[in-house]
Parts: structure tokens; sequence; C-alpha cells
């Protein structure tokens, strides 16, 4: 996130005494990530952020890939899972690469009585169904239906859900999670134009510093596997910090639309970016207003990246029989576009209340187990004439 904040206690400047009332140093750590060449923060903790007392056995949570290599349009329908207790328990990997992850999570109860930090990746989680509460060093965040969520890379936090209903999206980038860079100046500011701005941020509040010794799990995650930490001090005993590297939510109902006269290409959806992929939000918006425009999106060709699509809510106007929390992947090398009869319905059509996740990743992904039990069958035939059965070939 590259908005500077100060929150809590700071010495004057950086890498010098620092005491409490009592005349004891506060510990300082950088969090950061790229060496120390990327963003990062200072932290100021009551106790030094080092002091292990056990470590667990490391478990696997590694997917097993069930396709390697994929060249067909496939659906998926993330509903048709089972919600599971625990966090890391829930996780469902389905798509993957060198870069990046792409799953689902749908636990039932709060991280009450362990920690979470993901050494390998940035995370975004989108929230499609539940409200809650995500704790962190850095404060609180009130997360909600809608919210992106961002957690940069070691990052030690907790979920605490208001229910049991619970149904995340989690991309895990192993590069930095960022907004566009073309919507900001040379500066780090949003431009004008841009779809987003500051003002649309969820910012950590309510910095708590727990002063508490004892015995704090803390599972973390490192090339696919679980390290079962426990420390002598509380993860969130920070009295202060500063800098650019922390948690922060955004609204995808605050995400403002870029409309035309005709059909704007998909970058114009562009919410995040990342290492070799781009996140995009589709939001109701104004249709294009050239008197002979055809709303629906042109055919194209992934010849770059593959494009995987989550249907959030509303109906959405390229496709046929699309339910909510259904993915979409369509390979790299394949043309698609709207379905049977979507360009005529949308001719003259004035606006659409869609709500909708596009990935894009610029490498293909691979397909993992946990996958193929929610795989929507003959998809790929789903561009058949309506007249045609798809089962005739």
């Amino acid at each position: 996130m590259p908005l500077y904040r100060q929150v809590g206690k700071l010495p004057a400047k950086r890498h010098i005494v620092f005491r409490n009332e009592a005349g004891k140093l506060y510990h300082e750590e950088l969090v950061g990530t790229e060496g120390f060449a990327g963003v990062s923060s200072l932290v100021y903790h009551l106790n030094p952020p080092t002091m292990v007392k056990e470590k667990g056995k490391p478990y696997s949570v590694r997917p097993k890939i069930s396709i390697e290599d994929n060249l067909q349009s496939r659906s998926y329908q993330t509903f048709n899972t089972n919600s599971e207790d625990d966090f890391i328990e829930s996780r469902k990997i389905m798509f993957l690469n060198d870069d990046m992850t792409i799953g689902i999570a749908t636990p039932k109860k709060s991280m009450t009585d362990y920690f979470f930090k993901n050494a390998d990746a940035d995370e975004m989680i989108f929230v499609h169904k539940g409200s809650g509460v995500l704790k962190s060093m850095y404060g609180s965040i009130e997360f909600e239906y809608g919210d992106y969520i961002i957690i940069p890379r070691g990052t030690v936090y907790q979920f605490l859900f208001n229910n049991e209903d619970n149904h995340l999206l989690i991309v895990e980038s192993h590069g930095p999670i960022e907004t566009p860079e073309r919507y900001r100046n040379k500066y780090g500011q949003f431009l004008e134009h841009s779809p987003l701005c500051e003002r649309d941020f969820k910012l950590p509040v309510n910095l708590e510093t727990h002063n508490e010794h004892g015995e704090f799990l803390i599972n973390i995650k490192k090339r696919g596997l679980i390290y079962p930490y426990i420390y002598e001090t509380h993860p969130f005993d920070v009295v202060g910090y500063d800098g650019c590297s922390y948690p922060y939510a955004f609204s995808i109902f605050n995400f403002e639309p870029i409309t035309g006269r005709i059909h704007m290409p998909p970058p114009i959806h562009q919410t995040f970016q990342g290492k070799n992929f781009v996140i995009c939000s589709f939001v109701p918006r104004l249709y294009d207003y050239h008197p002979q425009a055809i709303p629906a999106p042109y055919h194209h060709s992934n010849i770059d990246s593959d494009e995987l699509l989550y249907y959030v809510d509303g109906d959405f106007m390229s496709r046929n029989n699309i339910q909510k929390g259904q993915i979409t992947l369509h390979p790299g090398g394949l043309p698609h576009g709207p379905h049977p009869g979507a360009i005529e319905r949308s001719i003259g059509k004035k606006e659409t209340k869609e709500l909708a996740v596009m990935i894009d990743p610029f490498n293909p992904v691979k397909i993992a187990s946990a996958a193929m039990d929610m795989e929507l069958e003959d998809y790929y035939q789903s561009w058949l004439d309506s007249e045609v059965s798809i089962n005739e070939k």
C-alpha cells in the first residue's frame, strides 16, 4: 500500500534509542519485502519478536495437481464444497502456477486459538459471504461482503468472523499485490481519472498493545508447508509503527466503472496488479451509449493469459446459466466470447447489475485436485447454438 502512515508511539528518527517511561528499550523491527528495496514498515514492539519457545512438526498443505497442462474452457461451482471449522483446513487451492495460487476458503470458526502468517505470499482475500474483523499488529479492519482484503506477506493475523457462513476467494501472490501503476502519478498519488482513490480504502484502526507472556501459536506457511511455532510473547505487542506496508481493505462497491460510447476492453476494470497477473472488478454500470452499440463483449482470443472469472452476484450479461460462486477458466490459446443469444439480448440495454472478480494470470495455471469435485461438465461446449444439443458431435 503506497500510503505512508504513522500510528502510535514513534521515536524522532529511525534506528535510535527509544525507551518507555521505565527506561526499557522498545524493540524495532523492519517488516518489508524485496530485500531492503520494497515497501516496508518499521514496527516497535514491547518485546523482541524472536522469542520462540517451541516448534511443532511441519505438515503439508501443498495442492495435488490433477491437470498439468490445460487447453479446455472449464467451469467450477465453488459453492459445491463443504465448509470446515478451521481457517487453514478450509483453504482449497484450485489453480496455481509459479507466480500465484487461486482458491477458496469456507471457514466456520474464528481463529481464536492461533495466529496465521503467510511467509510465502501476499494475499488477496475477497469476501463473498461473511463479515467480521481482521486483527494484526497494525490494528483492526472490519470487513464485510464485497471487500477485497490485501495482506502483505509476513503479516501475523487473525480472522474473527461474525457467523459461520463464510465464503472467501483467495489469491496468493509470490510478488507484491499493488494498485494499478497506470492510475498513480510518479509520487504514488491516484490520478483524477482513476476508478479508485485514497479515500476508498479501509486502513487498520484501534491499535491494541498486548503486553502478554505465555504460549502463542503462530502457524506459518512456507513453500506449501505449515510450521507451528509457539512464541513467548503476544505477536500484537506493538506500541507504534510507520511506513507503507500493512493490511488494508477495499470494497468492490467503491470501484467507479469507466464507461464509453462503445464497448470498453477489460483493462478498464483493473483493480490490482501482481507479478504476472491482474485482478479486475466487474461492477454495476451504465452500458455503452453509441446509438448502435453492442454492450456485450466481442469475441476475443486469450493469447497472452488465462482468464478466470469469479461470479459474485447479479445477471452476468455475457453468460448463460451462471450462478453465484461459479468460476470460469478460459485458457490462453482459445477464443471465447458471449454465450449464444447474449449479444442480441444486450442490444438496447441501458445498464448491467453484474458483480464479478476477474483474475488474468499471464502464465498458464495448473488445475489442482480440489477443483475437480466442483467442475461442471461440458462447459467447453456451451457456445454451441442453443438449437444444437451439446451432446451432438
